[in-house]
């Protein structure tokens, strides 16, 4: 039998079929178009049936179809949620991971909330889903994440999420419980009973599988964020593996035995299964690069990089004052300086400050009782970059393991055999 994953992705919506673990089929397709000021989460689902759609016709092509598919899981961007009635229709326009400007909310979660917490500040997901409480024009009977959203639709009920996708609304995957103090700001009836990701929650809903050929008993199980989903595309699933993406952003995961959590530095974790997947960002990155240089000249200069041959010079390259991880600090200033003459000893000493930056991270999270890593694996575009790869490889003592996948739609499907 065959596992399908849906990832709900910034742009679009992919899918992914894997056959005894190995990727046989993919499909995508772009998100229908969207008031930005006024988010329906029905395109979301528009989206999803499109691919769908696609992907069944991708199938048949190998002579297979939707019918083989024993289990679905979703991801979704973690924090874009919408509130919906008891038929899973829309009651407020839907909020996206990066909206910001709940300053009110914030400060009312803040009279409840001591020291730091997830919940806390002007963009989080819980500031957020109070604002949707304003925004909606019924009467809602459900607080849904976008995954949720999916799932529910697949499904046929709502009310269910996933412990990566709760986290940063609230829910502690630890206690396994909705804090009490929640009550005071959030109607709790609203909140979603939340599982473990993965889990098989029900069988496809009779409309679903007549429309797209699913046999009746396909299950649909609960999913997961799409960082995470492309965590499990990446890496196996064991104790000390880590993935770092090498994007606009330096973004870290670490698969640790134990729970880490250090709010105060950007650090979190999510459950999976017995395991803690501990990760932050950096404002670091391939955006910094892409500042300074073309496509073109970070291709020539990285050629003309002896790794081997440090610089010497103890850089922290920022696009703008401020860091998240493994450095909390708003204001952190770039530091650029002294800018070497030539352009390729100022890119490597570029690529040695952010090398440190991820051992940083990976350091941080060891002086937490977590381990450091016993194997890293490198995702994002960063990743093709073969005198950053030794730098790296330098900086934090490991060999650097390049995934066979990173697509989060196959960390998805992998949700289904967790």
């Amino acid at each position: 039998m065959l596992a399908l994953g849906i990832d709900i992705g910034t742009s679009g919506v992919r899918t992914a079929v894997l056959e005894s673990g190995e990727l046989i089929s993919e499909a995508r397709t772009p998100h229908l178009t969207q008031d930005p000021a006024n988010i329906d989460a029905e395109k979301w689902w528009g989206a999803v049936r499109q691919c769908l759609t696609i992907q069944a016709q991708a199938l048949r092509r190998l002579g297979r179809d939707l019918s083989e598919i024993s289990g679905i899981a979703v991801d979704g961007t973690s924090g874009t949620m919408v509130l919906t009635d008891t038929e899973l229709r829309p009651t407020s326009p839907a909020l996206m991971y990066n909206s910001k400007g709940f300053e009110a909310e914030a400060a009312l979660i803040a009279d409840h909330v001591s020291g730091p917490h997830i919940t806390k500040g002007g963009n989080s997901a819980l500031a957020r889903a109070m604002r949707l409480n304003k925004l909606s024009r019924s009467e809602p009977s459900h607080l849904m994440h976008q995954a949720d959203f999916i799932v529910a639709k697949l499904s046929g009920v709502g009310g269910r999420s996933d412990y990566n996708n709760a986290l940063k609304t609230g829910f502690d995957a630890a206690l396994e419980e909705w804090p009490d103090w929640i009550e005071h700001v959030f109607n709790p009836a609203l909140l979603p009973i939340v599982h473990s990701p993965g889990k098989e929650l029900d069988e496809v809903a009779p409309d679903i599988a007549r429309d797209f050929g699913f046999l009746p008993q396909t299950t649909v199980h609960a999913g997961t964020t799409d960082s995470i989903a492309a965590f499990l595309a990446s890496a196996p699933l064991k104790p000390r593996v880590a993935v770092t993406s090498l994007g606009s952003t330096i973004a870290v995961k670490y698969l640790s035995p134990i729970r880490v959590d250090a709010p105060e530095i950007g650090l979190y974790s999510h459950r999976l299964g017995d395991l803690w997947l501990a990760g932050g960002a950096s404002n670091s990155g391939g955006a910094v690069l892409k500042a300074h240089f073309s496509d073109d000249q970070l291709q020539t200069l990285s050629q003309a990089i002896d790794p081997a041959q440090s610089t010497g010079l103890d850089f922290y390259p920022l696009l703008d004052a401020g860091e998240r991880f493994p450095i909390n600090d708003p204001d952190l200033a770039p530091r650029l300086e002294p800018r070497p003459e030539d352009d390729v000893a100022f890119l490597q000493a570029m690529l040695e400050g952010m090398a440190r930056i991820e051992t940083t991270c990976y350091r941080k999270i060891e002086a937490l009782g977590a381990g450091y890593p016993e194997a890293v694996y490198t995702a994002g575009g960063g990743s093709a970059n073969s005198a950053w790869t030794e730098i790296r490889s330098r900086a934090l003592g490991l060999e650097i393991a390049v995934p066979k996948h990173t697509e989060a739609s196959i960390g998805a499907a992998r949700l289904v055999t967790l």
